[in-house]
């Protein structure tokens, strides 16, 4: 099982690192980009990544996680991680297909355990989120290697402005985004498949291991 209880809301964000931005030829987002994930596709580390049968494009996408930990809304974002419980390493697994051809997000990001999700660590031992190195492997090839600090809005700027709208509650997850080197971009494009393993670090948060099956 995930190693949270069940969140009431998993909310995530498109396009939040620049080197990303830039090896798909997008422009800055002016706002964070929101999205869903049903928490339904939360997993636990060790637990198998499922490929499904309608895609044959998934692709990895290495974030950290940020767990709230007390009720906000209208936040500023000096005050924003105040509200944070802790951070956990995240893999927001995407059918590229499925994007394409819905031009939305939400039901190729929420397929079941397509949201692997690693061991909490508290806010406290966490001194700076915008300062983490984070990478993916696949099969121990790295295939992510990046910082948070290449992210377009920090995470209280994140807290702040999705809690302008929506009432964030204890144990919801927002994913922050994700580096360059997705599989999407590489030339050519590689996907995951059977049998492969992807790993998630990020430094003082930890080590989040899925293995993927057909």
């Amino acid at each position: 099982m995930p190693p949270l209880e069940r969140p009431g809301k998993i909310i995530a964000v498109g396009l939040n690192y620049r080197a990303h931005a830039e090896e798909q030829g997008a422009s800055l987002p002016e706002r964070p980009l929101l999205f869903a994930k049903w928490p339904t596709a939360l997993v636990g580390p060790g637990e198998p990544i499922v490929l499904p049968s309608i895609s044959s494009s998934i692709d990895y996408e290495a974030e950290l996680g940020v767990v709230i930990g007390s009720r906000v809304k209208g936040v500023r974002a000096q005050d924003a991680l105040e509200a944070v419980r802790g951070y956990l390493c995240a893999n927001d697994v995407t059918a590229r297909d499925l994007q394409r051809a819905d031009r939305q997000f939400t039901r190729s990001k929420s397929l079941d355990t397509f949201c692997p999700v690693g061991e909490l660590v508290p806010a406290a031992e966490v001194p700076d989120p915008q300062a983490l190195r984070i990478r993916c492997l696949v099969n121990g090839e790295v295939r992510q290697d990046s910082t948070t600090a290449d992210m377009i809005f920090s995470v209280a700027e994140l807290i702040a402005f999705v809690s302008e709208a929506i009432t964030l509650e204890p144990g919801d997850l927002l994913l922050t985004g994700s580096p360059a080197g997705v599989g999407a971009f590489r030339d050519p494009p590689v996907f995951l498949a059977d049998g492969d393993e992807v790993t998630i670090g990020i430094d003082g948060v930890g080590i989040l291991s899925n293995p993927v099956r057909g």
